[in-house]
């Protein structure tokens, strides 16, 4: 058995990335954040694309999307949706662990 190293970067909520971090960091063009904007998968901080800041839960739902149209071939539309949903999901497991004994 080899042992493989992956490389990765860590992301913390208090770091924000500029657009142009985030397409490097997600491997995607501008355009492709622009789209994502406009679907309402994601909602950058800044009134315009000079100024937009990506917290770490933006890079993690574009991500997110990215394998939903990669493995799935959901269109963006349809990963937004689903993106939706699976947070919602999350927050309702988290309510029931914490009713739990």
């Amino acid at each position: 058995m080899t042992d493989t190293i992956l490389p990765c970067t860590v992301l913390d909520e208090t770091t924000a990335y500029s657009l142009h971090q985030c397409c490097i960091l997600c491997r995607v063009n501008a355009q492709m954040i622009h789209e994502m904007i406009d679907e309402g998968v994601i909602s950058p901080m800044g009134d315009n694309p000079r100024n937009w800041c990506f917290g770490a839960t933006q890079i993690k739902r574009i991500q997110i999307t990215l394998r939903l149209q990669q493995d799935l071939r959901v269109n963006l539309h349809g990963a937004a949706l689903a993106l939706d949903l699976l947070e919602e999901l999350a927050e309702l497991q988290g309510l029931l662990s914490n009713k739990r004994p």
